[in-house]
């Protein structure tokens, strides 16, 4: 591992806290698309698999904001246990239901609950920005959090796929569940490294959704989450239509390496310029590198575009979270970055929707067109957004104790 990786983990605990995130961010690469797999394997209805995802992500979307909003109020052990096992009750019901071929409205049912799970990648997030706020180190650490982010959409959607089409169709989402558990009861056993909690009388009354800086990241980012969840859905169906259903995961781990090696790259740099700037750049190679993918006719074709489509994802996620940090206050941090990951997940809901009435209407290889628009509508919302995210958020300046007094000003 490069120095300035090695370098994060001189702090205390700093080993664990990220071990138990990666371990507890597994399911949001598994969950989903076991869920197409598991129900396409026993039902051959892409529709309802693709509906059944975005219901899961339609659920997190609304519900999660909520759990981060609790947890930057009483502290993570507080609010991510009970979370958890709601969304744990919720996965086992849509497993029994699946199994026993329960009506359809069970499964609705037991997805939305799924929603409660927490975001792991919030909570590992704030830990580090406790740790490392204000110094060239945060840079780092969220590079190598989005590393992570990447390594589990590398080797979940394998194991999910590669689990439900190989032993039992359930086996991919059972396993998700499994990852969930361990992840968040070892996460939040870990208390010396657990930010402090902001009690509401100091807390505002706004949520940080009022930051006009983040409303323009998560309209930007529903578009790019629409990316993500219409090419899992229409990657599965493409193999299957050759024959290969299972090396669908194989081609989408190469997009989640593309990711990955970009982001590992970008850690290691010390950018210059105005993070909007950059912000702007990576939507841009996004959106433009959707339009190959209509173009596709093989597998191989298929696993290069997607690699070379992974290359901007990092990048931009990281200067995303930069962003976050720039425009949200402290009090609301785990919250600012949650709604971040709300904007993916409505946009996956719509994405893996939509992609799954084309596909069952037109066929795997017309729904790459999902992405294709997908990427050039967040193209468009990111130039129309950026003159909000250039303009410093009130109240980054001054001495600490006046930032923070103006931070709960500029939310409530």
């Amino acid at each position: 591992m490069p120095s300035p990786y090695r370098a994060l983990f001189a702090a205390p605990g700093s080993r664990a806290f990220s071990a138990a995130g990666f371990l507890g961010r597994m399911p949001l690469s598994m969950m989903g698309i076991g869920v197409v797999t598991m129900i396409s394997q026993l039902t051959g209805r892409y529709g309802l698999a693709g509906a059944l995802s975005a219901t899961i992500a339609l659920s997190a979307a609304a519900i999660g904001p909520q759990i981060s909003r609790l947890v930057d109020q009483y502290g993570q052990r507080r609010v991510l246990r009970p979370a958890t096992l709601a969304a744990l009750s919720a996965a086992a019901g849509l497993l029994l239901a699946a199994y026993f071929r329960w009506p359809d409205w069970v499964l609705f049912v037991c997805a939305a609950g799924i929603g409660s799970v927490p975001s792991l990648g919030a909570m590992v997030r704030s830990r580090w920005a406790a740790l490392y706020r204000g110094t060239p180190q945060l840079h780092t650490a969220y590079s190598f959090e989005s590393v992570v982010d990447e390594v589990c959409f590398i080797f979940g959607p394998i194991v999910s796929i590669g689990l439900s089409t190989a032993w039992f169709p359930e086996a991919g989402p059972l396993l998700a569940a499994c990852f969930l558990a361990v992840g968040v009861f070892w996460l939040t056993a870990q208390r010396a490294t657990e930010p402090e909690p902001h009690p509401r009388e100091h807390h505002g009354g706004g949520s940080a959704l009022r930051s006009r800086g983040l409303q323009v990241l998560v309209a930007t980012f529903v578009a790019t989450g629409s990316i993500f969840g219409s090419v899992d859905v229409v990657t599965v169906a493409f193999a299957d239509e050759r024959g290969h259903k299972s090396a669908a995961s194989v081609v989408l781990a190469l997009y989640a390496a593309g990711s990955c090696t970009a982001g590992v790259l970008f850690g290691l740099l010390r950018p210059s310029g105005a993070p909007a700037r950059r912000w702007l750049l990576g939507i841009c190679a996004m959106g433009v590198s959707m339009i190959p993918l209509l173009l596709v006719g093989n597998l191989p074709f298929l696993a290069v575009a997607l690699f070379v489509a992974g290359l901007s994802v990092a990048p931009t996620m990281i200067t995303t979270m930069a962003l976050v940090e720039e425009h949200v206050p402290r009090a609301h941090l785990t919250e600012g970055m949650t709604w971040v990951s709300t904007g993916l997940a409505v946009g996956v809901a719509l994405g893996s929707s939509v992609a799954g009435w084309v596909i069952d209407a037109a066929g795997a290889r017309s729904g790459y067109g999902v992405p294709a628009v997908s990427g050039a509508v967040a193209v468009a919302v990111g130039f129309l957004g950026y003159r909000r995210l250039s303009r410093p958020a009130p109240g980054r300046g001054g001495s600490v104790g006046q930032q923070d007094e103006r931070e709960e000003r500029h939310v409530a």
